[in-house]
């Protein structure tokens, strides 16, 4: 008996009927999370939480995940993949009923930054509101002391960024030898952060009978590569990223030039309509000169980004959460797992390099079935960027304004006899997202 025999046996099904697409993806036709076979509590929980209907992600992977299958999910965030995962994670756990060892873990989930460990863990804790499960949270930024006490007795469900797990796997504070699930989100993001190699360490300590997930916005070459050595047989379940970035939300931009940017945002933070706003910068450093220009015209700002602690991340998404800061100025560490109701209007003040980014700094907005705005200042060097943004969503932005607003440099320069050649930068390959310019 393989192992998802082994998953599925003693269960009783009561699951909606299955049927395969094009794609060879498992589809599920049902209207409501009930017909999905998740027991009495968790749909007790998604009352209190006033979700009614599964999105399509959730139709299709909960099913799947119930059975015992492995999953290979590709979808942006905005698309309920968290909830995708952690309802049939918390239902497995608790129909089986085994007791975590101490400094063991029954499901690990990883997450490659903080801010969506903590959300993860948030969501753990909203659906398994009516069961005993014990989770925990292990994370680089902060005291080491509470993360090993809580897993000193052993926990249901440890929620982890690698490099921190793997300083307590090495202090023998951690132990990974019995863990039954394993929940690798945001494998691109892993990627690009540089995390793919501790991925493969972590997945070296765990045992070869478990049920594996991995999720992934994009499918970069190493990316594939690692779902092809840790999971086994998985249903693929893919959301296109147009959907996701083109649905409730209005998409503007403005050609302009680079030093309009903080006038035409000062211009723009003055319509009352822009109650809760996002505003994602390339660097740190500009994401903190945007938060002192702000402030000097009486705008309520946080920064957040990599150079920040945890504890002042943490105090910025507060602030920005209880509406005592209405404008969170970020770099891309907070386009994917940053979880705040009633964002109206997302702001590129920079466009980003990678098109992907564009859909995952959008997708702050216009979730939870709420419509959403975003805008993006484009001066004439981020055109190419804005260009490989509307090929990959197969759309174009909404232009406003008549054009670049003040001098802007030119992206070409004649040469001798008249002839053009490219500018500064010109040719060279667009960076990849570090957690250095973050």
């Amino acid at each position: 008996m393989d192992k998802n025999d082994s998953a599925k046996a003693g269960r009783v099904s009561v699951r909606a009927p299955l049927c395969r697409n094009s794609k060879d993806s498992y589809l599920v036709t049902v209207s409501n999370f009930a017909e999905l076979g998740l027991t009495e509590r968790l749909l007790r929980a998604l009352r209190d939480a006033r979700y009614t209907d599964p999105t399509p992600i959730q139709r299709r992977a909960i099913p799947l995940l119930l059975d015992g299958m492995d999953l290979l999910g590709i979808a942006q965030t905005g698309t309920g993949k968290t909830a995708a995962f952690t309802l049939p994670l918390l239902q497995n756990l608790d129909e089986d009923g085994v007791k975590a060892l101490p400094r063991g873990t029954r499901a690990l989930i990883l997450a490659p930054t903080r801010e969506l460990a903590l959300q993860i863990s948030a969501s753990i804790k909203d659906y398994g509101r009516h069961m005993r499960v014990r989770q925990a949270v292990v994370m680089g930024g902060v005291p080491q002391g509470r993360q090993i006490e809580a897993l000193r007795r052993g926990v249901d469900i440890l929620v982890a960024t690698p490099g921190r797990l793997l300083d307590l796997v090495q202090q023998r504070r951690a132990d990974l030898s019995h863990c039954e699930y394993l929940i690798v989100d945001e494998a691109d993001r892993m990627f690009d952060m540089g995390f793919i190699r501790d991925v493969r360490k972590i997945v070296s300590m765990l045992p070869a009978e478990r049920q594996t997930l991995l999720f992934s916005a994009t499918m970069p070459a190493e990316v594939a590569r690692l779902a092809g050595e840790i999971l086994h047989q998985p249903q693929r379940v893919e959301i296109a990223a147009k959907t996701v970035a083109v649905e409730r939300i209005e998409q503007r931009v403005h050609h302009l030039a680079t030093a309009a940017k903080r006038d035409l945002l000062a211009s723009l933070l003055k319509g009352p309509d822009l109650a809760k706003v996002i505003v994602f910068t390339r660097t740190k450093h500009g994401a903190d000169n945007v938060v002192k220009r702000l402030d000097k015209g009486g705008v309520s700002a946080e920064a957040l980004h990599g150079n920040k602690s945890q504890n002042a991340r943490q105090r910025a998404l507060e602030n920005f959460r209880a509406g005592r800061a209405r404008v969170l100025v970020a770099t891309d560490i907070a386009a994917r797992g940053l979880d705040v109701d009633d964002i109206t209007h997302v702001i590129n003040y920079e466009l980003p390099h990678e098109p992907e980014s564009y859909v995952h700094r959008i997708g702050r907005t216009a979730r939870a079935g709420a419509g959403g705005v975003a805008i993006s200042f484009c001066d004439s060097s981020e055109r190419p960027q804005l260009r490989a943004i509307e090929r990959l969503i197969k759309t174009s932005l909404k232009v406003i304004g008549d054009g670049p607003v003040g001098p802007e440099a030119p992206s070409v320069k004649k040469g001798r006899g008249g002839a053009r050649r490219p500018g500064p930068g010109a040719g060279k390959r667009p960076r990849r997202f570090n957690r250095r310019a973050a």
